[in-house]
């Protein structure tokens, strides 16, 4: 498994597939909320396995965090690290950048692999595109 930055309009598009059925297909959000109109100013991540794209994620600065977005894995890949991989990528390129404070939207039922991960939940539940959510952040 490889995590990238996004560079050209092909590994862009092959993070959105990944987005678009997770996201679109499995859990019903529209598609018109996935593609928002922050994708232009975010940096994208695509992780491939056996160079088919099987992950994917966004990161943006936002009042002073690391914003980390869109993390999805395919079904295929979940339960095999990818997801904590995917992360690892977006921590180190957040690192690199001189950020070292992250922040994440979580739906409710990531919250323990994000946990995992050293993020802590730091917000009552709330509702984005119909799921159940709670911010969580990470100092490091």
């Amino acid at each position: 498994m490889t995590v990238k930055v996004v560079e050209n309009s092909q590994e862009r598009e092959d993070a959105f597939s990944v987005r678009k059925i997770v996201f679109v297909d499995e859990q019903h959000v529209p598609l018109e909320e996935e593609i928002d109109s922050f994708e232009d100013e975010a940096t994208h991540f695509v992780m491939y396995q056996e160079n088919s794209p099987v992950g994917a994620g966004r990161f943006r600065v936002v009042d002073g965090y690391g914003k980390v977005e869109r993390i999805c894995v395919l079904k295929g890949a979940r339960k095999t690290g990818a997801g904590k991989a995917v992360m690892k990528g977006i921590e180190e390129y957040a690192r690199e950048h001189g950020i070292h404070k992250l922040k994440l939207n979580a739906q409710t039922q990531a919250i323990p692999f994000y946990e995992g991960l050293g993020y802590k939940i730091v917000s009552e539940e709330f509702l984005d595109a119909g799921i159940p959510h709670k911010t969580m952040i990470k100092e490091k």
